[in-house]
């Protein structure tokens, strides 16, 4: 982990229990850094606070303020952090059961929730569950017990449910038309390689691995079309040039495809 980045969470942790105090039972990276796939420039901070009880509003709010990027600024595209009481990180739930979600940073919209009510549904409420379950396998501790024993997996029925859920959310979303480079489409193919790793071979793994998973797999997804993509979509994680929206959303479409009609 780079320095700016460890210092930024030290000090996340410290401001978190500056204003949570004895309420606060941990502290984890979650997302890329947990992945060991931390991008400087490119990936967000995704960080999860566990406390012991309700967050009282003023308190949340106060959290907020404390943590948002003017106050403390993030050395990554942004920060999102979601705040869950401890038994919902341990109950394995599928539902999002968040105390504050903030999303604050120079390259990314600022956001702040105060419970699942004010998340548009639109929004999609499929988010947390799988949140929990990579943070249940590859959580970063930086306060706590470690992240295996505060977080419990997702149960096989709701895991595929919550990443068929996803799959279709992005799928509804719009996309630049024509054959032209859209920025951003490369996650969305990885993202998807991600999705179809989980459920076929079992592990959350990091994007660039996930698609490499699928290239290896040799099945039916895979074929010259399928290659070119993914590999292209690799190498615009490093500067290369993006797949276009339609291309990306036929993949997505085809991983959704083979993951409803394949059952594990």
């Amino acid at each position: 982990m780079a320095d700016p980045l460890r210092r930024y969470l030290s000090e996340l942790v410290t401001v978190a229990g500056n204003v949570l105090g004895d309420e606060l039972c941990g502290a984890y990276a979650a997302g890329s850094v947990g992945l060991a796939a931390y991008q400087p420039g490119r990936s967000d901070v995704d960080v999860a606070l566990l406390c012991a009880n309700p967050v009282p509003p003023a308190t949340a709010r106060e959290l907020v303020a404390r943590l948002r990027h003017e106050a403390l600024p993030c050395p990554a595209r942004g920060l999102e952090l979601v705040v869950y009481r401890r038994e919902v990180a341990r109950s394995g739930t599928p539902e999002p059961g968040f105390e504050v979600e903030l999303n604050t940073g120079a390259r990314m919209d600022f956001r702040a929730s105060y419970g699942p009510a004010e998340r548009p549904p639109a929004d999609g409420l499929f988010w947390y569950g799988l949140d929990r379950s990579i943070l249940h396998q590859s959580g970063q501790a930086l306060l706590g017990p470690p992240a295996a024993d505060a977080f419990a997996d997702l149960a096989p029925d709701d895991l595929r449910r919550l990443i068929v859920a996803a799959l279709r959310w992005w799928l509804e979303r719009p996309v630049p038309p024509g054959d032209v480079p859209a920025p951003g489409a490369e996650d969305a193919v990885l993202g998807a390689c991600r999705s179809w790793a989980r459920l076929r071979h079992g592990v959350w793994l990091p994007k660039v691995a996930a698609g490499r998973r699928l290239l290896a797999g040799a099945g039916p997804l895979v074929d010259a079309a399928t290659t070119d993509l993914v590999e292209r979509s690799i190498a615009a994680r490093d500067g290369g040039t993006s797949p276009s929206g339609p291309q990306a959303r036929a993949f997505q479409r085809r991983v959704l495809t083979d993951l409803t009609d394949r059952p594990a």
